[in-house]
């Protein structure tokens, strides 16, 4: 146990858009309630909605700690049954009541009425210790923990907590059993749906990117890749192979302006996911008409539930060796150099850029 003792630990601390951050090292000591633990941080990534809130096109409570995505090693740990010092673990990105309706009738526990979020809090908050930018991270008792199988690396797993996480719960909506489906945006959360829907069993998936780049990891993943920087090719491809439309679209790149040509590529009674437009840029240029004519569904998705990670992790688990996760994420950057790696980040080469706050 390490409850009575000081910790050495490294943060970068976010002031706000256009301000530099302040990479922290201090001598701290944080007390456990029940449940409770504290995890070293082995690898963070960068997820899109960080670089959001880093442009700000999206507002945080700041001063914070950013950062959601990671995976860890549980240093100390109180009152909570089935875990130790010394597991891998990751975590879900919200702590929950457990008590509300969304926890316990809606089956919405990322909308509990005391929602609290890792890597958007403020440092105020609790310890301060929120978020995946620093060497420790302090994890509350509503916080859904994971073991990490010891086949999966921390490059693999790292994402899982956000992004896989979230598109396995997308992916879970769906109610019909598609024998098509078109995924728009070829960025991670576009990635993971492709393997999910293969591992479904799903015979076609198209995935719409203007990123000709990714095209051969989105193969890699079981889905056949098209350029969606040419309006005429995505009608004239995608048709050819999915006839009188798509079984499911699922809009992962954040841009409104696709979902007109999601509504095209539908067939009737298609179902519509939007999981991407987190952002207030995101109003729909589509009419009532347009929805009731064609008896399209159309279902928002954000975040996930506890059951979602757990599926996650196992998806991970029995794709090891099927789909090149590894590949998807760059070799760490220290801690002190994340300014550095919101750079790379921005350049897109990888699909997240990773952080070892260890080094």
């Amino acid at each position: 146990m390490v409850k009575d003792k000081f910790l050495d630990m490294e943060f970068q601390v976010f002031h706000g858009a256009g301000m530099p951050f302040d990479f922290e090292r201090k001598e701290l000591k944080i007390k456990l309630n029940a449940g409770e633990a504290l995890v070293k941080i082995v690898m963070a990534t960068i997820c899109g909605s960080d670089l959001h809130t880093i442009e700000g096109k999206r507002k945080e409570d700041v001063p914070c700690i950013l950062g959601h995505e990671a995976v860890g090693e549980i240093i100390d740990i109180k009152d909570r049954l089935g875990f130790a010092i010394g597991d891998r673990v990751t975590w879900s990105i919200a702590d929950t009541c457990g008590k509300c309706p969304c926890c316990t009738e809606y089956g919405l526990p990322q909308k509990c009425d005391q929602l609290f979020k890792y890597g958007h809090a403020s440092i105020h908050k609790g310890s301060g210790f929120n978020g995946c930018y620093s060497s420790i991270i302090h994890i509350r008792r509503g916080t859904h923990l994971v073991k990490v199988p010891k086949a999966l690396s921390d490059s693999m797993v790292a994402p899982a907590n956000c992004a896989l996480a979230t598109m396995v719960n997308a992916v879970s909506q769906i109610k019909i059993k598609p024998n098509k489906v078109v995924v728009q945006g070829g960025g991670l959360l576009g990635i993971y749906a492709c393997g999910l829907l293969k591992e479904m069993g799903v015979p076609l998936v198209f995935c719409l990117e203007i990123n000709t780049d990714r095209f051969d990891v989105i193969r890699r993943f079981g889905a056949i890749p098209v350029d969606a920087g040419d309006p005429q090719n995505v009608k004239t491809f995608v048709k050819d192979g999915i006839g009188p439309g798509a079984d499911v679209v699922f809009e992962v790149a954040g841009v409104k302006e696709l979902i007109p040509q999601g509504m095209d590529l539908l067939r009737a009674g298609g179902e519509y996911v939007l999981v991407g437009l987190v952002h207030p840029d995101s109003e729909l240029g589509i009419t009532g008409e347009q929805i009731i004519r064609k008896c399209i569904g159309i279902k928002g998705v954000h975040n996930y539930a506890p059951w979602h990670l757990d599926e996650a992790v196992a998806f991970l688990e029995r794709n090891q060796w099927r789909f090149p996760f590894e590949e998807l994420v760059s070799p760490p950057y220290k801690l002190e150099n994340l300014v550095e790696a919101v750079a790379e980040a921005k350049k897109q080469h990888w699909f997240r850029v990773s952080l070892n706050p260890q080094l």
